[in-house]
C-alpha cells in the first residue's frame, strides 16, 4: 500500500475485567478500499470495531486517519473525524422521516427555523448519489424495509462527510434482491473513494465484494492477505485454525432412514398452495428457494403458527390438526425459529432456564424425568459455558443456538423444523451446528432444514424441496448443483 490509509491502526490492546480482548492488532484500510474484517465470535471483531466507533478507548496503540493522529472517547468525535458505523441494529428513530433521521441534531436552519425544504432537498441528492430512486424523503423510518434503513444509515454516514464506512454484518437479515441492492451500494461507495470496512461470516460476500482481508482469532491478527491470493478453505482455516472441508459431515454410523414421521397432503393457506412434502424418521429433507417463495411459511404452518387451512397433516401417521404450537408441541413437533434472540430465548435468563421454557410452559409436555435430562442434553450438544446458571445474553451465537436447540430436544419430539439455523454465528460454530444436526437425524428423529445459503441445505439434506411462489416447484436429491436448485426456485424448470 503505497498511498496514505484512510485508516491506520497499529498495536491495538484491550482488555476487560483483566481478560486480554485485543492483542497487538494492527489494522489499515486505504481509500476506496472494501476491507474485510473476519474472525469467529470471541476474535475480537466488535471490540475493534467500538474502538474504532469511539465506543471503546484502546488500552494501548494508536490511530491514524489520513496520516494524522486520533483519539476516541465518544462516538461523535469518530464520526466528525469522518468514521460511520452501521451497526446491526439500526440507530434510526421510527417516527421520524427518512430526512429527519439523516440530519438528526445537525437541521439546516433558517431564520432561526428548521429549513425543512432545505432538508428533503438534501436527503434527495443524498439517495440520488447512492442510485436509490424508490425511497421518499419524508417516509417514516418505521415503515422501511430492513433493506432501506440501511440505505438511510449509509446516507447518514454520507451526510456527515465520512471517509470510512464500518458496515457489521449488513446482509443479516436482507433479502437475495436487497442483497443485490448493497452490493451496489458499496460499489457507488468504492468509485467515490469511501472506504468500507465490512465484517460478516458469510464468505461468498466476503470474496464477492472486498479487495483485502484481515483475519482475527483470539485477539490477534493472524493474516491479512488479498481476497485474490487465498481461498474460502484456506480462509477458514486461518479463521478457526483447522481445517473445514468443503463438504459437511456425513451422516453418522447406523443412522437409517424409516418411517413418515411427517406428511403434508394437499397444505394450504393464504400464502401456500398445494404442498405435498414427507420427512421420515432420520431423514434430512431441505427446502429451499428465494425469499418469499414459502419456505418460513411452511415451518409456520406445521407449527400452528399461521395454520394450514387446506388439505391434511399427519405425525407418525395420526391426522393431526395443529390450530397452535401447544398442539403441535403436544403432537410431537418442534420449531427453531429464525430469529433466535427475539423468539428463541429470554436473553436475560440462565441457560438452565431457557432449556426448560417449553416444558415449563406446556403441562402436555412437563414431566420431572425430561427436566431431569436437560443437562445431560446440554452436555451432549457440547455447550461451552460457565455453568447452567450463566445469563445466555453471554453465550457466543453458536451456544445460544445449541440452548434453543437443547430446549426442543427437552421435549423429545419426533420432527424438528430448524429455520435458519447457522444465522449469524461464525464458521467454527456453523460446523459444529452441523455435526448436531446429524446428530438428531442419527436419533431418528425427522429433520426439516430451511436455510438461505444453498451450500447447507445441498451439503446436509437427504432431499431437497425446492419452493416457488408458495408451492414445491421440484424435488431434488441431496448433493444437487446450485444451478439445479436455482432452476426450480425461479421457475425455469418444472419437476
Amino acid at each position: 500500500m503505497t498511498e496514505t490509509p484512510v485508516l491506520a491502526m497499529r498495536g491495538i490492546d484491550k482488555s476487560f475485567l483483566g481478560v486480554p480482548v485485543l492483542r497487538s492488532v494492527d489494522l489499515t484500510v486505504a481509500p476506496g478500499e472494501v476491507h474485510a474484517l473476519v474472525g469467529e465470535n470471541g476474535a475480537g471483531k466488535s471490540t475493534l470495531m467500538k474502538i474504532l466507533a469511539g465506543v471503546h478507548t484502546a488500552d494501548a496503540g494508536t490511530i491514524e486517519l489520513d496520516g494524522r493522529p486520533a483519539s476516541f472517547t465518544h462516538p461523535l468525535q469518530a464520526q466528525h473525524a469522518g468514521v460511520s458505523t452501521v451497526f446491526q441494529e439500526f440507530n434510526l428513530l421510527p417516527e421520524l422521516s427518512v430526512a429527519e433521521n439523516i440530519f438528526l441534531g445537525r437541521e439546516p436552519r433558517r431564520r432561526g427555523f428548521i429549513d425543512r425544504r432545505a432538508m428533503a432537498a438534501r436527503t434527495a441528492e443524498l439517495l440520488a448519489d447512492l442510485g436509490v430512486e424508490d425511497l421518499a424523503a419524508n417516509a417514516k423510518a418505521g415503515t422501511l424495509s430492513v433493506a432501506h434503513q440501511q440505505i438511510v444509515e449509509i446516507a447518514k454516514a454520507l451526510s456527515q462527510g465520512a471517509d470510512l464506512i464500518c458496515m457489521d454484518e449488513p446482509t443479516a437479515a436482507l433479502a437475495d434482491a436487497e442483497v443485490e441492492l448493497l452490493y451496489r451500494l458499496i460499489d457507488r461507495l468504492r468509485n467515490r473513494g469511501i472506504a468500507v470496512l465490512y465484517v460478516s461470516h458469510r464468505l461468498r460476500e466476503i470474496f464477492d465484494l472486498c479487495d483485502r482481508i484481515t483475519v482475527l482469532k483470539d485477539g490477534r491478527r493472524v493474516d491479512c492477505v488479498d481476497s485474490a491470493a487465498i481461498t474460502p478453505d484456506e480462509l477458514v482455516t486461518a479463521m478457526v485454525g483447522r481445517r473445514i472441508e468443503a463438504v459437511f459431515p456425513e451422516p453418522l454410523p447406523g443412522t437409517e432412514i424409516g418411517d413418515v414421521r411427517l406428511e403434508i397432503t394437499g397444505g394450504g393457506n393464504a400464502w401456500l398452495d398445494g404442498i405435498d412434502l414427507q420427512v421420515r424418521a432420520g431423514e434430512i429433507v431441505g427446502l429451499a428457494g428465494l425469499q418469499g417463495s414459502g419456505r418460513t411459511e411452511i415451518a409456520e404452518a406445521v407449527f400452528g403458527i399461521a395454520p394450514f387451512t387446506r388439505g391434511s397433516l399427519a405425525v407418525d401417521g395420526r391426522q393431526r390438526r395443529i390450530t397452535g404450537p401447544r398442539k403441535a408441541i403436544a403432537s410431537g413437533l418442534a420449531l427453531v425459529t429464525e430469529d433466535r434472540k427475539a423468539q428463541g430465548l429470554a436473553m436475560h435468563q440462565s441457560v438452565r432456564a431457557n432449556a426448560r421454557l417449553v416444558l415449563d410452559a406446556n403441562r402436555r409436555v412437563h414431566s420431572g424425568r425430561r427436566l431431569s435430562r436437560i443437562p445431560g442434553i446440554l452436555s451432549g450438544l457440547d455447550l461451552v459455558s460457565r455453568g447452567l446458571e450463566q445469563d445466555v445474553q453471554y453465550l457466543s451465537g453458536g451456544n445460544q443456538q445449541k440452548v434453543v436447540v437443547a430446549k426442543w430436544l427437552a421435549t423429545e419430539p419426533g420432527v424438528i423444523v430448524l429455520d435458519e439455523p447457522t444465522r449469524g454465528i461464525d464458521v467454527g460454530a456453523k460446523h459444529k451446528l452441523y455435526s448436531v444436526i446429524r446428530r438428531l437425524a442419527a436419533e431418528g428423529i425427522a429433520v426439516l432444514l430451511i436455510a438461505s445459503e444453498l451450500i447447507e441445505v445441498i451439503g446436509l439434506a437427504d432431499r431437497i424441496a425446492v419452493l416457488h411462489d408458495g408451492r414445491i416447484a421440484g424435488e431434488l436429491p441431496g448433493g444437487a448443483t446450485e444451478q439445479q436448485v436455482m432452476a426450480h426456485a425461479t421457475g425455469r424448470s418444472r419437476a
